[in-house]
């Protein structure tokens, strides 16, 4: 199986120089066939980081999250996209099981912060506002459209793999941080296999979010209710 590390930046070169090496030596380490990095118009020196340590780089003519999602499938040949951001949240060392929970028929697979085992940057808080927030989104997915197959846990997370073959099917035209929500809710619909593992959300090691919490968040309520009137 041909499979593809991608890794979505924009103006991420402080956490890279800490995470990329530990991100090259995985990908070796578990025959991951290719890393890219999908851009969305770093003035930082990110890309300059990447090509000095010969990652191919890929450009977005648009800079929603989503587009990098679009601009992976389209230009690169895989049979198992993972996505990955280096910011610090994602464990790199959990980039093998990826590829085995794909290898065992799994048409989509989350690195879960929200089952057994699992821990989520917001569990030392008394106040989870943006877990809670995330578990409510969830639950809306699974109740409306899950038809087979078990509960889904964190629906949103976007360390993430998908094959090619759930790519064709699917129709994404999200663009903005819904992307991987859509892909949950449509995998629902075309009651694809989608499998879960718990994983550990580190904290961001440098900067803020990209994503404020409450714009993004009326964006996956527009998507949740787009998807109640869209057949695919």
């Amino acid at each position: 199986m041909k499979t593809t590390l991608c890794i979505l930046t924009k103006n991420e070169l402080p956490c890279l120089k800490v995470t990329l090496p530990d991100v090259i030596n995985a990908c070796k380490k578990n025959k991951i066939t290719d890393i890219f990095a999908i851009d969305g118009g770093s003035t930082d020196g990110t890309v300059e980081f990447f090509k000095k340590n010969s990652i191919k780089v890929l450009s977005q003519d648009n800079k929603g999250r989503g587009d990098a999602f679009h601009v992976a499938f389209k230009e690169i040949d895989s049979d198992l996209y993972i996505f990955y951001s280096p910011d610090g949240n994602e464990d790199i060392n959990d980039v093998h099981k990826f590829s085995e929970q794909a290898q065992l028929g799994a048409d989509i697979i989350i690195a879960s912060r929200m089952m057994k085992d699992s821990f989520n940057e917001e569990d030392i808080n008394i106040i989870k506002m943006r877990k809670w927030a995330n578990n409510t989104f969830n639950a809306m997915a699974n109740i409306t459209f899950r038809r087979n197959g078990p509960y889904i846990t964190d629906s949103i997370n976007g360390y993430r793999a998908i094959t090619k073959s759930a790519v064709k099917s699917l129709n994404l035209d999200a663009r903005d941080y819904t992307i991987e929500y859509q892909m949950t809710i449509r995998a629902f619909k075309k009651k694809l296999s989608i499998s879960e593992f718990p994983t550990i959300e580190g904290e961001r090691l440098f900067g803020e979010t990209q994503a404020k919490s409450i714009p993004t968040g009326l964006r996956f309520l527009k998507c949740y209710f787009r998807e109640i009137f869209t057949r695919i």
